[in-house]
Formats: C-alpha cells, sequence, structure tokens
C-alpha cells in the first residue's frame, strides 16, 4: 500500500516552501501552527499566523493572504484558503479526501504502527489479594491495564503482560485464622460458592471478630490502638504470619489449600472479563528477593536499623519521611514484596524499556518511595517505572470497603450487566428471532462493552460514579452505542451486497460533499488521537473519539442514502466511507477490549 502525507505534515511542508519563497526566511515544520477550524467556518484544518508576521515585516491578515495565495497556487491539495484576521482556514481539495480515503483510511492498520517496531513494555494490572474476591474496583484497574497494553501493542510496542498475586501477608493469615475458627473444616464445594467469594467471606468474619473484641477492650480501659494491637484475634494472626515466613508445615498446607481456592475463582473471573497475563509473579516468591536486597541494602549504606531489630530507609532528603522495609521481628512487609517483584522483572526482561503499574491513586507515596528504594540499591532501571495512578469507583452509596463486605463483587456487576443488555435489548426488539444460545451469547458481549466502556471513558486520573443502566442505553454515549454504529457499518455493506452493489476496488473521483467531509474529517484525527492516549496511558481518548466519530457517522447516514444513492460515482464513494468508518471503529473498541457482534 503506498503512502501519503497526512493533513498536517502536507500543510506544514507547504507552509514551509511558502514562507522562503514570499519572505525569503527559512522555518522549521514544527514552527508551523495548526488548530482545528472553529466550527462556525467551514473549513478542514487553519494556520496560525501571527508567529510569522515577524518574518514577513506585514500585519497578520495581509501575511495569511499571501501565504494563502501561494498554498492555493502551488499546493494540489489544498483547494481554497480564506484570511480571518491572523487565522488561515484550509480548505482541501477532493482529490486529497479521496486519496486520503483511499490509501489511509481504507486501510484496516490506518493508525497503527508496525507491530514490534518498538521496545518492550511491561503493563502490569489486576494484582489481587487472596483473601478476598475481585470487586468493581479491580474491574476498573483490569480495564484499564488491558487498554493500556493493547493501545501500546497497537503503538508498536512489544508488550508484556504481568501481575503479582499478593499471597502472603498479615491480610491472607486473616482469612486463614476465621477459616479455623468459623468453618468447620467446609470447602467452598460443601457452601456452593466460588473459591474466592468463600475466602472472602471469611476475611469479613474476621474483620467483624477484630472490631467485637476491639470494642470489649475499649470498654475496659484501653486506647483503640491499644486495643486493636493487643485483640487475641489479631494476635493469632501475627502468630500466624511469623510461623508461615518459617514454612511450619500445617500453616503451609492451609495456605496452599486456600489459595488453590482462590486461584481457581479469579480464573473464572478473568475469563469472563476477556484478560489475560503472559506472566505472573507471586508475592510468596519475590518477597524472600525482597527481604535479601533489604539486607544487602544495610551493607550498602542504603538502609539503616533500628535497636529494636527492624530496617528503614531514610527519604527525607528527597522530601519524603522514613519507611520500614522489615519489621523487628524480621517479617517482609507491602514494600519487600515490591522490591523483590520489581528487581526479578528487571532480570527476567533485560530489555524492557519501561514498566507501568496499574494500582490506585491511594498508593502514590508507595511508588514514589519503591522507586526512591531502587535507586538507592543502584538499578538504573527504576527511572524507567511508571505508577499509572488511577481514581477509585464509588457507588451512589459510597466508597466500597472489603473488609466490611460493602463491595460490588466482579463476578455480580458483570452478570448484572449482560441481564441488563438482556432487558434494554428484549425492550427495543433487538433479540427477536434469536436462539437462547445466540441472545446469551449477544448479550454477553454488549454488557461487557457496556462496562468495560463505561469505566474506560472517564479520565483515569479522575474518581468516578458507576450507574449500570446508564451504561447500556443504546443511544446515550455508550460501548452499545458505539457497538450499534459499527454493526451498522457492516450491515450496509451486507446490503449492498445482497442487492449487488458492489464496492469499487477504488474510491471513484466524485465531488466530496459536506455530510462526507464531516466524518473524514473526523476519520483523519484518529491517528492523532490514538498517538497521544498511547503517550498518556489514556483509553479515555479512544472512547470519547468512538463516541463523536459515532455520532458525525450515524448524522451522515440518517440524512445521505449510501446503497439506494443514484450517482454511481457518489455511492461508491460514500460505501468506501462506510467501510473505512467501520474499520476505525472496530479498530478503537478493539484496543479498548471490547468486540463487536454480528448482529445487534
Amino acid at each position: 500500500m503506498s503512502t501519503m502525507l497526512s493533513m498536517e505534515d502536507m500543510i506544514r511542508q507547504a507552509t514551509v516552501s511558502s514562507v522562503a519563497a514570499l519572505f525569503g526566511a527559512d522555518i522549521a515544520p514544527s514552527d508551523v501552527a495548526l488548530q482545528e477550524t472553529r466550527k462556525e467556518f467551514d473549513a478542514d484544518i487553519t494556520l496560525v499566523v501571527f508567529s510569522l508576521t515577524r518574518i514577513s515585516r506585514k500585519g497578520p491578515e495581509e501575511t495569511a493572504n499571501m501565504i494563502g495565495d501561494y498554498l492555493t497556487a502551488h499546493e494540489p491539495g489544498i483547494a481554497a484558503c480564506t484570511a480571518v484576521k491572523g487565522f488561515l482556514n484550509i480548505t482541501l481539495s477532493d482529490d486529497y479526501w479521496i486519496a486520503f480515503l483511499q490509501h489511509s483510511a481504507g486501510s484496516r492498520a490506518f493508525g497503527f504502527a508496525t507491530p514490534a517496531s518498538k521496545p518492550r513494555v511491561l503493563v502490569e494490572y489486576a494484582s489481587p489479594n487472596t483473601n478476598k474476591p475481585l470487586h468493581l474496583g479491580h474491574l476498573r484497574n483490569i480495564f484499564l491495564g488491558d487498554a493500556v497494553a493493547r493501545i501500546l501493542q497497537g503503538a508498536g510496542h512489544t508488550v508484556t503482560r504481568v501481575q503479582i498475586i499478593n499471597d502472603r501477608g498479615i491480610h491472607i493469615c486473616k482469612s486463614m485464622v476465621a477459616w479455623q475458627h468459623f468453618a468447620n473444616s467446609a470447602t467452598p464445594a460443601d457452601a456452593g460458592m466460588k473459591g474466592d467469594k468463600f475466602v472472602g467471606h471469611y476475611y469479613v468474619l474476621f474483620d467483624k471478630t477484630l472490631k467485637a473484641q476491639v470494642k470489649e477492650a475499649m470498654a475496659a480501659g484501653l486506647s483503640e490502638e491499644e486495643a486493636t494491637r493487643t485483640a487475641p484475634v489479631m494476635a493469632e494472626a501475627q502468630e500466624m504470619l511469623r510461623k508461615w515466613e518459617d514454612r511450619d508445615p500445617d500453616v503451609i498446607a492451609l495456605w496452599k489449600r486456600m489459595n488453590g481456592w482462590v486461584y481457581e475463582g479469579f480464573d473464572a473471573t478473568f475469563r469472563a472479563s476477556g484478560v489475560d497475563f503472559d506472566k505472573v509473579y507471586y508475592e510468596s516468591d519475590t518477597y524472600l528477593l525482597g527481604k535479601s536486597e533489604v539486607e544487602a541494602g544495610i551493607e550498602k549504606g542504603a538502609f539503616f536499623r533500628k535497636e529494636d531489630g527492624s530496617i528503614w530507609v531514610d527519604l527525607s532528603e528527597d522530601g519524603l519521611d522514613q519507611k520500614a522495609l522489615l519489621r523487628k521481628d524480621g517479617t517482609a512487609m507491602y514494600i519487600t514484596q515490591d522490591i523483590g517483584t520489581a528487581i526479578l522483572r528487571f532480570r527476567d526482561f533485560p530489555d524492557t524499556a519501561y514498566q507501568i503499574y496499574t494500582v490506585g491513586n491511594e498508593q502514590e507515596y508507595h511508588f514514589k518511595v519503591l522507586f526512591l528504594i531502587l535507586k538507592k540499591l543502584g538499578f538504573a532501571q527504576a527511572d524507567q517505572c511508571y505508577h499509572l495512578s488511577y481514581g477509585m469507583v464509588e457507588l451512589p452509596e459510597g466508597k466500597m470497603k472489603s473488609r466490611e463486605g460493602t463491595v460490588v463483587d466482579a463476578d455480580d456487576i458483570m452478570d448484572e450487566m449482560a441481564q441488563e443488555a438482556a432487558s434494554v435489548s428484549a425492550e427495543q426488539g433487538k433479540l427477536d428471532g434469536q436462539t437462547e444460545a445466540d441472545k446469551a451469547a449477544l448479550c454477553h458481549v454488549i454488557g461487557m462493552a457496556a462496562l468495560r466502556f463505561f469505566l474506560l471513558r472517564v479520565d483515569p486520573r479522575k474518581n468516578m460514579l458507576f450507574n449500570p443502566r446508564e451504561s447500556i442505553d443504546f443511544n446515550g454515549d455508550t460501548g452499545p452505542f458505539v457497538q450499534y454504529t459499527c454493526v451498522r457499518t457492516s450491515s450496509v455493506l451486507r446490503k449492498a451486497a445482497e442487492l449487488s452493489v458492489s464496492l469499487p476496488a477504488a474510491v471513484p473521483h466524485a465531488k466530496v460533499l459536506t455530510p462526507e467531509k464531516r466524518v473524514l474529517r473526523k476519520l483523519h484525527l484518529w491517528p492523532h488521537v490514538f498517538a497521544q492516549s498511547a503517550a498518556e496511558y489514556n483509553p479515555a481518548l479512544v472512547a470519547h473519539y468512538c463516541i463523536e466519530l459515532a455520532r458525525d457517522f450515524n448524522a451522515f447516514y440518517q440524512d445521505n442514502p449510501v446503497v439506494r444513492e443514484p450517482d454511481e460515482a457518489l455511492r461508491g464513494l460514500r460505501l468506501h466511507l462506510v467501510q473505512a468508518t467501520g474499520n476505525v471503529l472496530r479498530n478503537a473498541l478493539g484496543v479498548l477490549g471490547i468486540g463487536v457482534p454480528d448482529r445487534m
């Protein structure tokens, strides 16, 4: 496939030539300022001329008129230029748009880079604890990390998807202690529950037991801090953690058994959510490396040991404070395993340009500390570590809390979204004539599109409020709306084939009318939006682009015939426009992890 210059590159090069010819001055393409044309003017793009007046030594409007006359005379891709004070509104020729539709928008790879043309990137996401099931907050994490991985892959990077399973520590011991107290040796099969939900139930029971013991101790005169620290159930959990690190065979056996239940549950949730991983790390493995590196840090002078035997790092010179790295009893902390995990990844993937941690914004301080510690240990790769910080998902009732059991379960919300999709689709007659199996498959695809799109359309840095019903609307700014538009493009092409109206091999040379131009301009933006989303790790930019393109295409389709257009050349151009829109929407949804059904 031949290539062509983008609108921006073509105008920048032509402007450079015009400035040299008119004013005898050399400027770089990067000196040419372009912007979107204001909506009240019918043009394709606008050249900002003010910065060029120092070269022309003329007023802004005269400078704009001179450059405009030169561009229309010497650049075949430019049909007309209109000066408005210091702005030059530029209209491209029909030939340019036809070539763009043929060579760029008509390609299935439009906007994407050559695969594996850029360095490896590690993207970490999910990374759950094995003391509870996945919830709605995890889904934002999972879908965000998965979308960023897909976007970076489309941008040409080799991408390795990783997660760290937090399978050890005090929280895991809490579930184990509660199971010993309350389960009577029951299993998930006995309770008729998924394994992760079964274990999570005992995590909640531990918290309830702890609160009752703390309340009783405080009534006897202890402070809340003292009551919590000395509570019998908490002491049991701390003792179990010590036994675990000493590899007590009974504790290890129980730990393996309960974690096995959780992994089965996690795997089912990951399958339903459509995500997977290239490599999984386990905290129970990486914390040992972290401990050894912390001990080595003492010898390097990077850390210090307090009188009680605990090991700390002093980050006061970096604007932070002191941070504990190992407890006085020698047990590891959360950051200990993160040190080990990072170093292990440096070793496993030495060709990695950078690794991205997809973790909520409540951990921003943690990652500042982690990256500084890695630098103090002498790892230059610390500069290639990035925390993709995102906001929390909240409900109308408030913030979710796992230990209190006030969370929206991931499995439940995915099932609910499929049910919502079924309800809305049935109301609109979209399920008529389908088998039960086809209905279930379609509703799952639509429900997952609604859920993913709703969670991804908000800038990652912002908190968001989740509303299931709002996310399903086929006419609103939703995943199903974009899916439906994409399906419509396929339907138009299918209808054309049924009526023996063929898609021309080449885009015919027809007059490009304003309705077509609105869609073409939006298609032209796709590579720029996609590149920006990759640079910023922000799938929300892709989601909003999908909505805008879908709106513009539907407005075009509603008022302009395609298959039944009597003008053969215009009909052929419009069929290519339909195909290009479908390709771009399908690609854009694809990097968000959203599939498109054959029919809706």
